[in-house]
């Protein structure tokens, strides 16, 4: 089999289903079928179960999805240790990001970065904290960005602070949160977030929020309490100039100190000798 090959039996084992794998190949779906077939034949047995529900790997399928999965892992690392000899910066640049970061303030950034390197190909997820240490523990990326101060044995920086707002269109106070009739306007974090804010609140309330709204996005949470359905708890890399008509009260901890969240660039040793990493460092230091 050649890389192609491999190729496409990986989008076919992340997919398993015959036209999104056709759609992320740029191929049709009867001309990729013809080339499944041609690859079990030439290995002599069958990768793939096929059903109207999709694709099913079998046991055989496994092994050889196994091996595929290695070499093109190899294959990309060797590309990487070429284009670190070569005077142009080229390569995969692999970054896993906290979602807040990825949403309102790596833009920017990556705009800069893939203007000064277009050769540069860039690889991203975003996510939990907790999801990218995974992914750096399991050498998958070369760059994660999280929120918090998490143990790390490898190369870790410093990025930015940013505050904790409770934020609400007639809410002027933390002690109007008492009184107040209106729900409080979660979104899905990571669990260190999550237990400072339940921190917060139990050391200025006695009792739980009376009523709670959870949604899955931080930018649907903000857009409910800028629309004055509740409040919520927000960064303030969050909050842009264009969001208007609302208060926010900064959180406090009980020294009186305003409550922050660090962002952390973190990386490897080995990761950090490759030209698309260093470049990529370098240019968020400047941003």
């Amino acid at each position: 089999m050649n890389l192609s090959e491999f190729r496409i039996l990986s989008v076919l084992a992340e997919e398993c289903n015959m036209r999104r794998a056709s759609e992320k190949l740029y191929v049709s779906q009867p001309a990729l079928s013809q080339r499944l077939q041609n690859i079990e034949k030439a290995w002599g047995v069958q990768i793939f179960l096929r059903s109207q529900k999709g694709l099913t790997v079998t046991p055989e399928g496994e092994r050889i999805i196994e091996f595929v999965m290695d070499t093109l892992k190899r294959e990309e690392k060797v590309r990487d240790e070429l284009t670190s000899l070569s005077s142009e910066v080229h390569g995969t640049l692999k970054l896993a990001v906290a979602s807040i970061i990825g949403q309102y303030w790596l833009p920017k950034a990556l705009k800069k970065f893939v203007d000064n390197y277009p050769y540069v190909k860039v690889s991203l997820i975003t996510g939990w904290s907790s999801e990218i240490l995974k992914h750096l523990y399991e050498d998958e990326i070369h760059i994660g960005i999280i929120r918090g101060n998490p143990e790390w044995k490898g190369k870790k920086e410093y990025l930015l602070s940013d505050e904790l707002y409770l934020v609400d269109t007639t809410i002027q106070s933390i002690e109007e949160i008492q009184t107040t009739t209106k729900p409080f306007i979660q979104f899905k974090s990571d669990s260190t977030y999550y237990q400072e804010i339940q921190e917060w609140w139990q050391s200025q309330f006695l009792v739980p929020p009376s009523k709670t709204i959870v949604v899955d996005q931080i930018e649907t949470c903000k857009q409910m309490a800028l629309n004055g359905i509740g409040f919520a708890i927000l960064p303030s890399i969050s909050l842009t100039d264009s969001d208007t008509n609302f208060y926010k009260i900064p959180l406090k901890d009980q020294s009186g100190g305003t409550i922050k969240r660090d962002t952390w660039l973190l990386s490897n040793e080995t990761a950090s000798e490759l030209k698309q990493v260093s470049k990529f460092i370098e240019l968020i230091k400047e941003v």
